[in-house]
């Protein structure tokens, strides 16, 4: 899925800016090239101690991350930490996994974290029914404005819309990006399916935004190309069912 051909060209400039400088100033890590990918990066470990820190994500009982590289460090201190992990699976073709610590044993949670170990110790579902408390994204590029690029294919955007209109997140929820500080970038153009970003995290800053984007509550259904529906069966089962505020409320409905 590609978007609004007319700012993408400026959005791919500054992709490819900073998969090129990643990789010549040897930040880039396996796997590789980055180029096409949320890029994984030296000090992701640090980057997800620093979230840590963040009062959002001690008071989180529920946690959304995103299945790449750089954020594998977040999914293994978030279920070691006791927190319950809500994963998309790649490019939304099987639905969403949801990972429960108490049920994967604590020497199997490092091969949790993994896209491979999620699929085996996670279950799988359609959408997640219960409330997420945190959002946690990597990125391509992100600007102390919040806004922020992925790899240019929408899944990380549309992830959230889903979320969105089935209740599992809300306005309030927060949402933060960890990244390397060269990840960070002074200006990013915005589109309206844009994810703006609360906080990113890097290596060796917090940065909160303050951002002045609105986060997008529903599907754009007229700007998704028409294969979507036919990759994504949830998208048809939503369009078709109209399912939207299903408002799950609390974990205890999934525990």
């Amino acid at each position: 899925m590609v978007f609004e051909m007319g700012v993408e060209e400026e959005k791919q400039r500054i992709r490819e800016y900073v998969w090129r400088i990643m990789e010549e100033r040897g930040i880039a890590r396996f796997p590789l090239p980055v180029r096409g990918r949320i890029p994984n990066f030296v000090g992701a470990e640090r980057a997800a101690e620093n979230l840590r820190k963040l009062p959002e994500y001690m008071e989180a009982r529920v946690i959304f991350c995103n299945p790449d590289s750089p954020q594998r460090p977040v999914r293994d201190m978030a279920l070691r930490d006791g927190k319950i992990l809500v994963m998309a699976t790649p490019r939304l073709r099987e639905g969403f996994l949801v990972l429960d610590p108490r049920k994967i044993g604590l020497r199997n949670l490092s091969a949790a974290s993994t896209i491979a170990g999620a699929f085996r110790y996670g279950q799988k579902v359609e959408v997640p029914k219960l409330k997420i408390d945190l959002f946690v994204t990597g990125v391509v590029a992100v600007a102390p404005d919040g806004a922020k690029l992925g790899k240019g294919h929408g899944y990380g955007d549309l992830e959230y819309a889903i979320l969105r209109m089935v209740g599992s997140i809300g306005p309030d929820t927060p949402v933060v990006a960890t990244a390397h500080d060269l990840q960070v970038v002074e200006r990013i153009p915005h589109s309206p399916h844009d994810v703006p970003v609360d906080i990113i995290v890097t290596p060796t800053r917090i940065i909160r935004t303050n951002t002045r984007y609105s986060k997008p509550d529903r599907i754009l259904w007229e700007i998704l190309p028409p294969e979507a529906e036919s990759e994504i069966p949830i998208l048809r089962k939503m369009r078709k069912t109209k399912i939207c505020n299903l408002n799950w409320g609390t974990t205890k409905q999934f525990l």
